[in-house]
């Protein structure tokens, strides 16, 4: 897109662009009564399973997925182009099919049971709708780039036996290949969507109530009152309200445009380029789905996928979250001080004290949801109680206070939130039920073995170029789903910690969001700033340079995620990685105290490296480099002040 292409648009247009989950119908009158039924009753099934325990597996997947395919085909019209504000009949007889085609499971479960194996001529009808519907709902949902990748998967699946090499296998029957997709837990009901419907929808639902008492405006106010005033404070108002509300939003493009509306323009005013302002929002909502308590909805998954607590990935990924956030405020606060941008006067910003005292009880059910999880309360158990304080703690006062209508319409709020990553989760499943009927996973994961010469850098290199091609067109978590089927096991082969392996592959899914030449973030900011895509996408990847490197470090060193190593060791390395992470900003920047030289910005990036790298030997060799690099600095700026007396 081109800067007046971009240069017009809203907020609301914004995500209705970049982010395919915001074209949604806006129905009034019967349609909308009903869809917001079927919203309510879809929260209160969740809520009723999490409360009195699961359904079998099978059972409770396809009723959720029910509950999404028929929102999805009535939310989103066939065609782009069809009213967004009234209904089409085509898109009413989908959503009876795709609920229907799910609920068959559910009506017919125990003759299923029965004759698994050898399901009849019924069955393989109702399977070939049940996918059909599935793929058309990811197209309307998250894209073409994710169905296709499936499709391919499926068509592996029945050529295996002409393909040569490595990757041949026996070959796979229609109907024995559909009777696997649809009607086990290997396929499209598998853990994916196991995960959706259990810990991912209440904790989607507790975002949904979370924003619904105000928490997203206090976490603006709150970063404007701790660093509004600073040199650069608009920026740093974006990295810090963008991190808070990455607490709660999973989706980097939503996150872009709830902050962004705001501190974009305060970027602007104050002299921010439109471009760097529009990257400082991307790369700062982008981190959000790395910053604990509750990242992206793929970090559930790698729960399930690695097989350790959910809070083993929380812990896992507090260092390098703290890293890139680290890098993205030192990188504005440097390019504040090299464009000479001071902060907002503090006449005019809000009180922290008066805000916190106000407000500040909205954010006790963030403290509590990690307390429950680190106690060993599972994430169910976990977001139950924390959507219940959250109502609680809204009546508190009169300002935040809540009622039975706003209840209501969060459930309708969490149940539209949702769909985008639900149906992800059943396309996904299609990947995976490929995966585990044909080996591929194993065959694929030898194949990057032997083009990486069995090196472990270069299967890292080719695993973070796979995870960033994805992330040009699909979601994080299907990116997360597809590099961890294939590219993690060659990781964990190579003796790379599972955990690690499977770090990897999720940071590089999400860092795909501020990475040219398709950044969607990235491009969000540019929409709002008024700024061209590319320059706004290249300087968003800039600040996030980060998530670039501390994936590689943490695979040589998994100390980084608390992993194999003492407190003492986890604390030195964290320690000496954020001091790395302060020559590395300056070298992007090109600023420390004044502008940096070719020489001192390529000694202040292989010094701050170095140091990142932990290591005793690294980090005294990077200590030493950023010392002298910074110390000629000065002398500099002595010998400038010299010439000015003279």
């Amino acid at each position: 897109m081109s800067e007046a292409q971009v240069k017009e648009l809203t907020a609301e247009e914004v995500l209705l662009k970049f982010d395919p989950e915001a074209g949604k119908r806006t129905l009034t009158g019967v349609w909308d009564k009903i869809i917001s039924a079927i919203c309510i009753c879809f929260a209160l099934f969740q809520l009723y399973t999490a409360i009195f325990g699961v359904m079998d597996a099978a059972l409770q997947r396809a009723i959720h997925l029910a509950f999404g395919l028929s929102l999805i085909f009535l939310l989103y019209p066939t065609r782009g182009k069809w009213s967004k504000t009234s209904m089409n009949w085509f898109d009413v007889v989908l959503a009876v099919l795709g609920a229907s085609s799910c609920m068959y499971i559910v009506v017919f479960y125990q003759d299923l049971v029965l004759r698994a194996g050898m399901n009849n001529q019924t069955d393989f009808i109702v399977s070939i709708i049940g996918t059909l519907l599935v793929f058309e709902a990811a197209r309307r949902t998250v894209g073409w780039t994710m169905i296709t990748v499936a499709f391919l998967f499926i068509v592996y699946a029945f050529v295996g036996p002409y393909i040569p090499g490595i990757l041949a296998h026996r070959g796979v029957g229609v109907q024995e290949m559909l009777d696997h997709l649809f009607f086990t837990t290997e396929g499209i009901f598998g853990i994916p969507l196991g995960v959706s419907s259990t810990f991912i929808y209440l904790f989607i639902l507790f975002g949904a109530y979370l924003e619904a008492t105000g928490l997203g405006k206090f976490f603006i106010d709150i970063a404007n009152a701790v660093a509004g005033w600073a040199s650069g404070g608009p920026a740093k108002v974006a990295v810090l309200s963008s991190g808070l509300m990455g607490t709660v939003s999973g989706s980097s493009v939503a996150n872009v445009a709830g902050t962004g509306s705001f501190t974009i323009p305060m970027m602007k005013k104050l002299g921010y380029d439109p471009a760097f302002a529009g990257a400082v929002e991307a790369a700062a909502s982008t981190g959000g789905q790395l910053m604990p308590p509750v990242m992206g909805a793929a970090a559930f998954l790698m729960a399930e996928f690695v097989g350790v607590p959910y809070i083993e990935v929380v812990k896992a990924a507090v260092i390098p979250a703290m890293l890139y956030y680290t890098g993205v405020w030192l990188g504005v606060h440097y390019e504040a001080k090299k464009c000479g941008l001071k902060g907002t006067p503090r006449d005019q910003l809000p009180k922290f004290k008066a805000l916190f005292l106000e407000k500040g009880h909205l954010a006790i059910p963030l403290v509590v949801i990690v307390y429950l999880l680190v106690t060993g309360y599972t994430p169910t158990r976990a977001a139950l109680a924390a959507i219940g304080l959250t109502l609680v703690c809204a009546c508190l006062r009169k300002s935040t206070r809540i009622g039975f209508k706003d209840i209501i319409n969060g459930m309708v709020a969490g149940s539209k939130n949702v769909l985008g990553v639900l149906i992800a989760c059943a396309t996904a499943g299609i990947i995976i039920g490929v995966v585990t009927k044909t080996g591929v996973g194993l065959k694929m994961a030898t194949a990057l073995l032997d083009l990486a010469g069995g090196q472990l850098l270069p299967a890292m290199f080719f695993t973070m170029v796979t995870s960033l091609i994805l992330g040009m067109g699909v979601t994080t978590t299907a990116n997360y789903v597809i590099t961890s089927t294939i590219a993690a096991p060659a990781l964990v082969q190579m003796h790379v910690p599972i955990l690690a392996a499977h770090m990897f592959a999720f940071y590089f899914g999400i860092v795909a969001d501020v990475t040219p030449p398709v950044a969607l973030a990235a491009y969000a900011g540019a929409g709002i700033a008024g700024a061209n895509p590319m320059k706004t996408g290249v300087k968003a990847a800039k600040l996030a340079i980060a998530a670039f490197i501390v994936p590689y470090i943490f695979v040589y060193s998994p100390e980084l995620l608390m992993i194999n190593g003492t407190p003492a060791t986890i604390a030195f390395a964290t320690i000496t990685a954020l001091i790395g992470m302060w020559g590395v900003s300056i070298a992007m920047i090109g600023y420390c105290i004044r502008k940096v030289t070719l020489i001192q910005r390529l000694l202040f990036f292989l010094g701050g490296l170095m140091l990142i790298d932990p290591g005793l030997q690294t980090d005294i060799a990077g200590t030493i480099i950023l010392a002298a690099t910074y110390y000629w600095q000065v002398m500099q700026n002595k010998a400038d002040a010299k010439k000015e007396i003279i």
